[in-house]
């Protein structure tokens, strides 16, 4: 599975936006299938023959049954053909690769997902995960931010969360649609109204690195710790094996001991020009 691609059938594709889809996808092998694993906060590289291979984090929940979800942009030429793709085609997998969100260290502690513009694909398996296990972890805050109202998906699905017990969903727009009821402004705006406990919580963040590291200094002010904050860093990983080093971060890769970071593990890294 790291090395070579296994095929993978089109089960279900959505439109989420003009420019984001979902793909949901069965690998044609049932065995592989059966011993595929992964931990939230994993990537999968996605293969087309003849196009190209990318990193795409995986956004169903680790004990689906129904196969695994890709929730891609249109980006760049492997992004454009598998847009293109539809339900029944193939496409090759290799994976999982990297570092996982902090969930198992995370059971009864207040969980914050921050995300900011269309890079939340990271955190929604981990989301996913927390509220099918709802007993095991305390209050639960998502807060999303996009630049434009209409560039939110999942609308329906935070409504779904919004009405769990202790959830509490924070929506921010730079610039706000008709209709819009959340926040108009930068979700670090929004980290004030945030209700958890700051002794005892994990912060899951992921999005433009220089919100990220804003949001961080926040926390820091509101007393949290940074052996409570993790990151998803996104570079161009190109072999997730750490080999061809595109995605090196200091002395650290990554493919491999990310794309999940510790605050305290990677800070010394964040502001450095080029890393």
């Amino acid at each position: 599975m790291i090395h070579t691609p296994q095929t993978a059938t089109i089960m279900q594709r959505t439109q989420e936006t003009k420019t984001i889809f979902s793909l949901q996808l069965s690998f044609t092998d049932p065995l592989i299938q059966r011993n595929y694993h992964f931990h939230p906060g994993q990537f999968n590289m996605v293969y087309l023959h003849g196009i190209g291979e990318i990193p795409i984090s995986i956004v169903s929940d680790p004990r689906h049954s129904n196969g695994i979800q890709h929730t891609i942009r249109v980006v760049g030429r492997v992004t454009q053909a598998l847009s293109k793709l539809v339900v029944g085609d193939k496409i090759g997998i290799r994976g999982p690769f990297g570092t996982g969100w902090p969930l198992e260290k995370s059971i009864r502690k207040d969980i914050v997902f921050f995300t900011g513009g269309l890079g939340c694909a990271p955190v929604v398996a981990a989301i996913k995960y927390v509220l099918k296990r709802r007993n095991q972890f305390n209050k639960v805050v998502i807060i999303q931010g996009v630049k434009h109202a209409d560039d939110l998906i999942w609308k329906q699905q935070y409504q779904q969360w919004q009405a769990q017990s202790d959830v509490q969903i924070l929506l921010a727009s730079d610039v706000a649609s008709p209709g819009w009821k959340g926040h108009v402004g930068p979700p670090t705006e929004l980290l004030c109204q945030a209700d958890f406990n700051p002794d005892n919580c994990a912060l899951m963040l992921c999005g433009p690195q220089p919100m990220m590291i804003a949001v961080c200094q926040q926390l820091s002010g509101q007393g949290v710790r940074e052996k409570n904050i993790w990151l998803s860093l996104e570079r161009n990983m190109q072999c997730g094996n750490g080999q061809c080093g595109h995605c090196q971060i200091g002395p650290l890769f990554a493919c491999k001991q990310g794309p999940v970071f510790n605050l305290e593990k990677v800070k010394p890294y964040l502001d450095k020009i080029g890393l």
